[in-house]
């Protein structure tokens, strides 16, 4: 008999949306409880991916007997592009491609145009950019850029390639990857940013290899604090190792000094090598919480609307959208949803919250 594990809540039934909330003054931004602006939106359009990396999506879990959604539930490209019209007019200024693997998603460039349409109300486009593997990258950059993507994320966890597929378990290779990040920055999806998950034991040993690929090639690398995102993942503290650590053995070879930003919404802490080889970045959710500046909304592949990386459930709004909702209708749910706002889980993590076994997979929300 084929097994069904139900992880996230994406399959629970929907949860009834906000009561609409009043409208923030026009060319202004939504504010939340703590007056967090909404900035920035990640757009999951996919819950599928072609890895199944161990600290994500682990095979024994997404296996071949795992229920992915049907293609029939997801939002459409007419839909996705109608809500981000409206987050715009509500302040984002920056919206994110994500899943999954979003390059999964079928001619994923129709959307990118559409996306790059949008103006906010001061009439400038959007920041647009789109988190990947990379793993088919390189068949897709030159459409991308094309069709209006601005930037490109690519996730790269290892050099060594018994290592990359072992912790990918997939049948790529880091040099699939790399090709990848090369067609990126020659279509013009440049600074390319480059991430990695660091997970203690198991590819600590690569942070100075990677450090010393991408010094000098116009590229930032992102040193990324192992998560306890979901709940698939069989997450330990202890597997964690911490920005400053990173920074440590990095410095030591090749010293740095940081980078100042007082830009509210970043997550990654900026810092530069003293002999101008670029820059590297470190993102320390765990160890470093950064949620009293966090602008982000993510909508998930069928509609549902979090708040938060960590959430326990969304908010529908593919019901009032395909119920027929004026577009000032779904702004005024949106606004309302936005200012009762209030999550911070990473400044929480460790103390008793509430039913900590619902939070959403990665693969089904992004990171």
């Amino acid at each position: 008999m084929s097994k069904v594990i139900i992880l996230a809540d994406h399959r629970s039934p929907p949860r009834p949306f906000a009561q609409p909330g009043e409208l923030p003054p026009h060319g202004q931004p939504a504010l939340d409880q703590r007056a967090r602006p909404l900035r920035d939106l990640r757009i999951s359009v996919t819950d599928r991916c072609n890895f199944r990396c161990t600290y994500c999506m682990p095979r024994e879990v997404f296996d071949s007997s795992y229920r992915f959604m049907p293609h029939s539930a997801l939002l459409s490209f007419e839909e996705i592009s109608r809500l981000a019209g409206i987050f715009t007019q509500l302040g984002v200024e920056k919206i994110r491609l994500t899943g999954g693997e979003p390059l999964l998603r079928k001619h994923i460039e129709n959307l990118v145009g559409m996306l790059a349409e949008l103006r906010t109300p001061q009439g400038r486009p959007l920041d647009l950019t789109l988190t990947t593997n990379g793993s088919v990258l390189a068949r897709k950059a030159a459409a991308l850029k094309s069709a209006g993507l601005t930037r490109v994320t690519v996730s790269l966890d290892a050099l060594d390639a018994a290592m990359f597929q072992g912790m990918s378990d997939s049948g790529f290779t880091p040099d699939d990857v790399l090709r990848g990040i090369d067609a990126a920055a020659d279509a013009g999806l440049a600074p390319v940013k480059v991430n990695m998950v660091v997970r203690k034991g198991l590819n600590d040993g690569q942070i100075l290899p990677m450090a010393e690929r991408f010094r000098h090639s116009g590229h930032v690398l992102r040193f990324i604090e192992y998560m306890d995102v979901g709940n698939s993942n069989g997450w330990n503290l202890a597997e964690v190792v911490p920005s400053r650590e990173v920074l440590d053995r990095i410095g030591a070879v090749y010293p740095l000094e940081p980078v100042e930003s007082v830009e509210m919404g970043r997550v990654a802490e900026r810092w530069r090598y003293v002999d101008g080889g670029g820059e590297i970045g470190v993102i320390s959710s765990v160890t470093h919480a950064f949620c009293g500046g966090c602008t982000r909304a993510r909508l998930s592949p069928e509609g549902k609307l979090y708040l938060c990386l960590f959430a326990h459930e969304g908010h529908d709004l593919r019901a009032p959208l395909r119920d027929g909702a004026t577009d000032e209708e779904l702004a005024r749910i949106l606004a309302g949803i936005w200012s009762a706002r209030g999550d911070n889980y990473s400044e929480l993590r460790g103390q008793n919250m509430a039913d900590p076994s619902r939070k959403i997979e990665m693969s089904y929300i992004g990171g």
